[in-house]
């Protein structure tokens, strides 16, 4: 008997006791939705196919059926649960849950990913390790150099499919997928799913289950959202405006580029704002301090690319600003997903000059919805920008060329 959303308690999905144990720890109560259908039929051992946005509890979906099925079978000496991911902050998130849920567990993992030092990798690969978390060009390198033994592999997870594929992964996941003994148990967790990516479903899972929690492209129902209409040039004044109202504790602000990223918290700084900066070109030690200077409160914000949109786990989110608009629906829905988690509430700010109205047309079709225009009252909207450069008058253009205007090359 299949028992009412309501009433379902991880108690009531019978995983391992010290599993419960370690649950009941972290303070939590109830499954969310994604849990609550996932992890029975992960644990009846069928192929699993989850769809669902951010924030709904999906890495605990899937991490708590397997380790209880790896606390039932066998200890084995090789790994056993291999979780492929796109980003470094995903491979970590699922490896942090890992610790966090198995306490009571003695089970090792490991978190592989590039952009650090291989030697503490290789290190504790050496000692032997249960589970896997690993982008897929540094767990190739481990795989080449063997290193990294898939003969008792149980289980497969592929980690934001779509995002995978959008960064370009497929030809590693096939050259991964190559690697791996074909009986196994294959999980796929995706917040969208086009075509790609059921043809990769196709072909790896065998008599899948698919769980989709919320429609495609439907935003947490928690967020409240506002349009603000501004001139290009002064969306860096009107954030500053933005950030010094009541409630911006903790705001995560997007832009398209890493320059600009940069370039913005810089602004920011100025202005007297302590703020982190996330993206492609920072080290791994600085992304891991800006993660942490923002999770603790010791910064106010964090200007992030969209490799932040899916990558990191913070609680308690307050804002999410679009500084530049995604370029479609389903980022909007990603990057503002970072907020209102898990049943929480959250404001979804995007700064929209002229040109990019719009994208924002394509994004309040995609949602069904009008979204709110909000302008501040004390606002000079009307002010001009700086000078372009090297834009210099036509007379003094004039004025000061030197020579006669042509044939001086020649002579």
């Amino acid at each position: 008997m299949t028992l009412p959303a309501a009433e379902v308690t991880f108690e009531s999905l019978n995983l391992h006791p010290d599993l419960l144990k370690g649950i009941h720890d972290l303070g939590f109560i109830r499954p969310t939705p994604i849990q609550a259908q996932a992890i029975p039929a992960i644990l009846q051992g069928r192929d699993v196919i989850g769809c669902a946005q951010t924030g709904t509890g999906k890495t605990a979906a899937f991490v708590l059926p397997i380790l209880h099925r790896l606390l039932q079978g066998p200890q084995r000496p090789h790994v056993r649960a291999l979780f492929v991911a796109p980003t470094r902050e995903l491979a970590l998130q699922s490896m942090q849950h890992l610790k966090s849920l198995s306490r009571y567990v003695h089970l090792k993992g490991v978190a592989i990913f590039g952009g650090v030092p291989m030697e503490p990798q290789i290190s504790a690969l050496a000692q032997g390790v249960d589970i896997i978390s690993a982008t897929p060009g540094r767990l190739l390198d481990h795989i080449y150099s063997g290193r990294i033994d898939f003969v008792d592999l149980e289980v497969l997870v592929l980690d934001e499919a779509d995002r995978m594929l959008d960064m370009g992964f497929l030809p590693d996941i096939q050259k991964i997928l190559q690697l791996l003994p074909p009986k196994r148990q294959n999980l796929v967790f995706s917040a969208t799913m086009p075509e790609l990516i059921l043809e990769l479903v196709h072909k790896i899972l065998h008599n899948p289950v698919t769980v989709q929690i919320g429609q495609r492209s439907s935003p947490a129902a928690g967020i409240r959202h506002a349009v603000y209409p501004v001139p290009r040039h002064l969306k860096a004044d009107l954030l500053a405006e933005l950030l010094r109202g009541q409630g911006m504790s903790s705001v995560l602000v997007f832009t398209r580029t890493k320059h600009f990223a940069d370039r913005l918290a810089q602004q920011l700084t100025r202005h007297g704002f302590k703020v982190s900066v996330l993206h492609g070109d920072r080290s791994q030690s600085q992304r891991l301090r800006a993660l942490e200077q923002f999770r603790r409160g010791r910064n106010q914000v964090m200007v992030a690319t969209d490799i932040a949109a899916r990558g990191i786990d913070i609680e308690d989110i307050s804002h999410v600003i679009n500084y530049d608009i995604p370029h479609t629906p389903e980022d909007y829905v990603h990057r503002i997903g970072r907020t209102a988690r898990v049943d929480a509430t959250g404001d979804a700010f995007s700064l929209v000059a002229p040109d990019e109205e719009p994208i924002v047309k394509e994004i309040e079709q995609a949602l069904n919805r009008t979204l709110p225009r909000v302008t501040l009252p004390n606002f000079d909207y009307k002010r001009a920008g700086p000078p372009r450069p090297h834009e210099p008058h036509r007379d003094a253009r004039h004025r000061h060329r030197p020579g006669p205007p042509r044939h001086r090359h020649h002579r």
